[in-house]
């Protein structure tokens, strides 16, 4: 049943993914919320909050665009494609708690190490829809260059979550450097450290 939905059963999976991103998304925004205390000084106090909601709004939206280009090469929707794109909106869906708590926290030690943690989880489970897609999708010349050059990118994003796990506790700041580092790798898309990785 799943095999003869073809490439219509993938695009109701990324129907449905559009959907859930959707969601995060306004989820997150409703945790900004307006101080009680008039004047720019209780809004400027908030800082924080509104900080660690772009840096994570810049990160759902660099999944969703991903997600996208790579449901291009999805030609069915098999039971491992449906399982692994599952685990990967759970753990999108996390992002709204963990950036709550970041920005509360303003930025503590603890509450880094809880956001790259939330952070990393996404970046595994695409890695493993990306695989899941590329063995059973797209056979083109085309679908090969962009597996093999977004796999080489997202270990090197694993490998910075992973030392920004490791300084958070000690620097929050570097902590959330490595973070911005990885949301700049793949913003900057198509250019000539992407054709590095095509080598």
């Amino acid at each position: 049943m799943q095999d003869q939905e073809g490439r219509d059963g993938a695009k109701r999976v990324e129907a449905f993914s559009d959907g859930v991103i959707a969601i995060i998304v306004t989820i997150m925004v409703l945790e900004l919320h307006a101080p009680e205390a008039p004047g720019l000084r209780a809004l400027a106090a908030q800082w924080p909050v509104f900080l660690a909601y772009a840096l994570s709004y810049a990160y759902v939206a660099i999944y969703w665009v991903n997600h996208h280009k790579l449901f291009q090469f999805a030609t069915r929707a098999g039971n491992a494609l449906l399982w692994s794109n599952i685990v990967l909106l759970f753990t999108l869906s996390l992002i709204p708690f963990a950036t709550a708590y970041l920005g509360e926290q303003h930025f503590s030690g603890e509450a880094t190490l809880l956001y790259m943690l939330v952070m990393l989880l996404p970046s595994f489970a695409y890695n493993w829809l990306q695989r899941v897609i590329r063995r059973t999708g797209a056979r083109s010349a085309e679908a090969e260059r962009y597996h093999r050059r977004t796999l080489r990118k997202s270990a090197l994003a694993c490998g910075l979550y992973l030392v920004g796990l490791a300084v958070a506790i000690a620097s929050p700041a570097a902590g959330l450097a490595c973070a911005a580092l990885v949301a700049l790798l793949w913003c900057l898309a198509d250019g000539p450290l992407d054709r590095l990785f095509e080598r």
